[in-house]
């Protein structure tokens, strides 16, 4: 059903018959980026592959959505297919899974691959923001639940974050007015590699809504 705002309700129904079709699809397409990384094959094998893969896309590009926003039709929540943070059809995303626990604060532990590799073995510094500004975010809109965009956010990078299973967590400290305040940690198996504070700002049409 398109609404009259130009938002798109998807049934649960539907959302896992999505889930279900396009994230297998996502994984083989991240699988393609890593082995491209890597691969030593000859000019020969290269050529072969670019042509493959340029008729997949061609047979992908056939039919595309239309850019519409979508919500879930129970939890109110937008689905965020495209998020570069956690985006189920999108490649470039970390393979982010965020649970929400009683107390407001989310966590999520993945494994980053060569493809967010910034120093040799080191995750690039602009993904390690990029993840911590998402699970801020997902704290302060209490799930995606509320209107809240990033108006500052701090970055204490205390050592190289390694490639590999790491664990980001975050909550909120305190709320003042239109402006929350949160907290939060990017972790390996020995502990904080990178600490954010960030607030998050109440856009003015949603005040005004209210």
């Amino acid at each position: 059903m398109n609404m009259d705002f130009g938002v798109d309700v998807i049934s649960e129904d539907e959302y896992r018959r999505q889930r279900a079709l396009y994230g297998p699809l996502t994984e083989s397409v991240r699988r393609l980026i890593n082995a491209s990384l890597n691969t030593v094959v000859d000019a020969d094998a290269v050529a072969e592959a670019q042509k493959k893969i340029d008729a997949i896309a061609e047979l992908l590009e056939t039919q595309q959505r239309a850019g519409v926003p979508m919500v879930h039709e129970h939890t109110g929540r937008p689905v965020v297919w495209s998020n570069p943070a956690v985006g189920l059809r999108n490649a470039i995303a970390p393979p982010m899974v965020i649970h929400h626990e009683d107390d407001g604060s989310c966590w999520s532990e993945f494994t980053l691959s060569g493809a967010y590799e910034g120093p040799p073995g080191r995750v690039h510094g602009g993904v390690c923001a990029l993840v911590l500004d998402h699970l801020l975010g997902e704290a302060a809109s209490q799930a995606l639940t509320q209107p809240k965009f990033t108006g500052t956010i701090s970055l204490r990078y205390r050592r190289g974050t390694p490639l590999g299973p790491l664990r980001a967590e975050a909550f909120v400290e305190r709320s003042e007015g239109v402006k929350t305040f949160t907290r939060g940690y990017l972790k390996d198996a020995n502990g904080p590699t990178v600490e954010a504070e960030g607030v998050f700002i109440q856009p003015a049409w949603a005040r005004d809504a209210g």
